[in-house]
Order: C-alpha cells, then sequence, then structure tokens
C-alpha cells in the first residue's frame, strides 16, 4: 500500500510505502511530514531520499532527531539543500541540518524491511538524484526526475539539461510500460504513458 503525503508551499510528494514484514518506508521528507505520521501513529523503518533539494528535505531533522535511520545517496550539505540560494529569491526557507545515516552512492540494490529497492543513479536535476525502483511491486519512485508529461528542472545548481535526458533514458524508459512512476510533485503517471507521450522525451 502507498500513502502520499504532500507538504510545503511548492507541494512536494512523500510516499509512505508498506513493507512485506508489515513495516514502512517513506520516500522524502517535506515540510510537515513529521506531524503528518505522528498524527497516524506510525514511525517508519527508514526515509530513503531522492535527493537533498529543501523540498524534499525540511522534515528531515525531525524524522533524524526521532532516531529514524535517513538514507542518501551523499551526505547533508547546505550546497545540496539550495536553501541560501533560494532565501536569496526572498523565500523565508529554513533547513535544519540532519544526518544520513546510510550513503547509497555506488550501491545498487537495498533490503528494508524485507522490501527489496534497486537504485538507479539518475542526476541532471540534481547531482544526488536517485530513483528507487521496487521492481516486484511495478513501482519506482523518482523525485524530480521524470513527471507526468514532463521532466525536472535543470536551471539549479547541480542541473545538467542533457545529463538528466540521458539518465531518463538509459535508467527509467527502460523499466516495464506499466511500471508506476511516483514522482516529487504532481500525480502519478507510468513508464509507458511517458514513453508515448511526454514531449520532452521525444526524438
Amino acid at each position: 500500500m502507498i500513502e502520499r503525503f504532500t507538504g510545503g508551499f511548492v507541494q512536494t510528494n512523500s510516499y509512505l510505502i508498506s513493507t512485506p514484514d508489515g513495516a514502512q518506508l517513506l520516500i522524502d521528507a517535506p515540510e510537515g511530514v513529521a506531524k503528518w505520521l505522528a498524527g497516524k501513529g506510525i514511525r517508519p523503518a527508514a526515509v530513503l531520499l531522492t535527493h537533498q533539494h529543501y523540498d524534499h528535505v525540511q522534515g528531515a531533522a525531525e524524522l533524524s532527531a526521532l532516531g529514524i535511520p535517513i538514507h542518501a545517496w551523499v551526505p547533508y550539505s547546505p550546497a545540496l539543500t539550495l536553501e541560501q540560494m533560494v532565501r536569496g529569491w526572498g523565500l523565508p526557507v529554513t533547513v535544519e541540518p540532519y544526518t544520513i545515516t546510510n550513503l547509497l552512492e555506488g550501491t545498487e540494490r537495498l533490503e528494508i524491511a524485507g522490501l527489496e529497492i534497486e537504485l538507479l543513479h539518475v542526476p541532471g536535476h540534481s547531482t544526488d538524484s536517485v530513483a528507487f525502483h521496487l521492481r516486484s511491486q511495478g513501482e519506482v519512485f523518482g523525485g524530480d526526475t521524470l513527471f507526468a508529461g514532463g521532466i525536472g528542472r535543470t536551471d539549479l545548481p547541480g542541473g545538467d539539461h542533457d545529463q538528466l535526458i540521458t539518465a531518463i533514458q538509459t535508467k527509467l524508459l527502460p523499466l516495464a510500460a506499466e511500471t508506476r512512476v511516483f514522482p516529487g510533485h504532481g500525480p502519478a503517471t507510468t513508464i509507458g504513458a511517458e514513453r508515448a507521450g511526454n514531449p520532452y522525451l521525444e526524438g
């Protein structure tokens, strides 16, 4: 089962996934997610970050303080969260420092609470972007890489349009057409739908 929480002023998605062992995993930690989880009486077994831009990690420190392990491609860095740049735009963004318990860089597979997860490094939106592919369930959680009819923006520090297109074409589009894609913003889609109709991936 998958439950979605959307938080923060840019409406960032977080996903709570039930595992075969009866636990839950959380994908991304936007603002307000800790309160949402507390209201449900749920303590996830782990948090998996698709990348560390501010809107995906504003709830990470609260979860880390509870002793919940946080997995990410690389260590926490203010340069990755972009908070200083965003404050320069006049937006009141604060990211409390948090600890990455488990670094994923160079890792191809994880098993947490009975759930097998394939890791797909998909840079281009951010250098640390990683998609979590649950092959057995036909699901991929890609953060801000592939959207319904769109792709992640590449004009932020660490962004690279050509790199993102290549990552999507080589890592995500080869997945089974029926694979459901759960993005960092907006509605879910499928690999087949994006192969057939995503205007950014034509040609």
